[in-house]
Parts: C-alpha cells; sequence; structure tokens
C-alpha cells in the first residue's frame, strides 16, 4: 500500500493535527458514529482547538450509502452530544437542518438563563434516555484507540485521515 501524500510545504501545524494543549501535545478525533458503533465521519484537530468549532464539518461529512441507486444520505434523523456543543451557533445550525438534538445544557448557560427570569426563554429540550445513547461515539473512539496507528499517533495526523478513504458500513450482519 503506498503512502499518503504528504501536503506541500511539509503540512504545518494544520497539516499535522498535532498541536499543544494543557495536557501536552496532543491531538483530537472529532467523530460521528451510528447507533452501532461505526464511525461516520472523522475531523483530526491540534489539541488546543476547541470541540465546537468542528462541530459543522463532522455533521457535513457523514455519507450514508444507499442500499440501492441514489445519492448517499447526508442528514441523520438526531444527535446527540456533550456539553462541548451546547451552544447558540451548533443549536442553530441542527435547527435550520432539522435535526433533532439532544445536548446538556450548561450549567453557567442554565444560570444565566434563570437570571434573566422570563427574558431568559424556556431551557431547550433534553430526553435523558436518547443521551444515554451518546456512549456509541465514546465506543467508536475506544475502538479506533485499539489500532496501533492511531495509538502511536501515525494515523492522528491531518494528511492521514484525510487521505485514506471513507470506510463504508457493511451490510453484513456480523
Amino acid at each position: 500500500m503506498a503512502e499518503p501524500r504528504r501536503p506541500p510545504g511539509g503540512g504545518g501545524a494544520e497539516g499535522e493535527g498535532l498541536g499543544r494543549s494543557r495536557g501536552g501535545f496532543t491531538t483530537k478525533l472529532h467523530l460521528s458514529a451510528d447507533g452501532r458503533c461505526r464511525p461516520l465521519s472523522l475531523t483530526v484537530t491540534p489539541g488546543q482547538r476547541a470541540d465546537c468549532t468542528q462541530f459543522k464539518p463532522v455533521l457535513e461529512k457523514i455519507r450514508v450509502p444507499k442500499p440501492g441507486p441514489g445519492r448517499p444520505r447526508n442528514k441523520p434523523d438526531s444527535v446527540a452530544a456533550d456539553r462541548a456543543y451546547s451552544n447558540g451557533p451548533c443549536r442553530d445550525y441542527l435547527r435550520r437542518r432539522g435535526i433533532r438534538d439532544t445536548i446538556p445544557e450548561k450549567t453557567d448557560s442554565q444560570a444565566a438563563r434563570l437570571r434573566k427570569g422570563s427574558r431568559g426563554g424556556r431551557p431547550p429540550a433534553f430526553d435523558e434516555e436518547r443521551y444515554k445513547k451518546r456512549n456509541t461515539v465514546e465506543r467508536a473512539i475506544n475502538r479506533l484507540k485499539q489500532s496501533r496507528a492511531v495509538a502511536t499517533r501515525y494515523d492522528k495526523r491531518g494528511y492521514v485521515s484525510s487521505a485514506r478513504p471513507q470506510q463504508q458500513p457493511s451490510s453484513s450482519g456480523t
């Protein structure tokens, strides 16, 4: 198998997907997964990059092929995310696309809304039963980390993950 082509100029910090954060030299994997822990889309960023900045790019990369002819499906039925994505732009994006969301409200946002009283509006809807299914993403990330290439950061580099063809979900009953 041929080695993935590096971006022109060596890639730099953006091409590497490696960066400094409080934890040291780190990489973040932003992932969406289906209900069976299969990755649907993946974005690699340096460790200091905020999670919410990658919300829209990860959702826009989703492509689920149809069993017959036609374009692949690119809109999930619903999204369950953690508190890092509990902000106005993420919720507005989901509302515009007609995607149901289950994202817990941050405590500081909740306090600010309550301080405003009746002007603060109503709290966003939250379904605890649907939120419990969010662990499928955590399990998909853990499965990826079992791979030696990801654990040693070889596949965490931005130019490697973008050069690799997307895995298509299998339709077999395995």
